[in-house]
């Protein structure tokens, strides 16, 4: 499976077709694993993201029938139970945030290495992830929105400086 939080939360098979999510509240659980894909996220973190101020009666009760309408959806075997929590049983490369931040990495280690073209390939596939406004799904995901947003940022002069580089002024410009 594939994730993408960089626009609206969606999951991609392995041969490319898409999942269908449903409503809010199921991409805003996915989008909570997916920031930390192979850890635990305790109930209480999960309610809190995918509820925000709002929680139901029941937290822990509704937690897992989401949870279970999001197996239903992305396969069984993608979401693990643990002691107090879930963890969305994934790479950091299957989940397109953390697949970005590896390449924009890449792209700076290029640059400071001198070799503009890998780092202006680098940058280009960085961004070309992004779809969208980070976490959208995300009810109160606005700290870790800013940060991916800072970074694409970063990237983005990145590629400028990549740009300029390989003298593509004009261009660029």
């Amino acid at each position: 499976m594939r994730y993408a939080i960089l626009g609206t939360t969606q999951a991609h098979r392995d041969d490319g077709t898409p999942v269908d999510l449903g409503g809010a509240r199921l991409r805003a659980l996915l989008t909570a694993l997916a920031l930390t894909p192979g850890r635990l996220r305790t109930n209480g973190a999960l309610i809190a993201e995918v509820w925000d101020t709002d929680p139901p009666a029941d937290e822990n009760g509704a937690l897992q029938a989401l949870v279970g309408r999001l197996r239903r959806a992305v396969g069984k075997a993608a979401i693990a139970s643990g002691p107090g929590g879930y963890r969305l049983c994934a790479e950091p490369d299957d989940v397109d945030l953390h697949r970005f931040e590896r390449l924009a990495e890449e792209g700076a280690r290029a640059l400071a290495d001198g070799d503009p073209a890998k780092a202006a390939a680098r940058y280009d596939d960085a961004l070309a992830l992004w779809r969208g406004p980070a976490l959208t799904d995300l009810p109160d995901g606005m700290a870790a929105a800013a940060r991916a947003e800072t970074q694409r940022l970063d990237a983005r002069r990145g590629r400028i400086a990549a740009a300029l580089a390989l003298g593509n002024a004009a261009q660029t410009l």
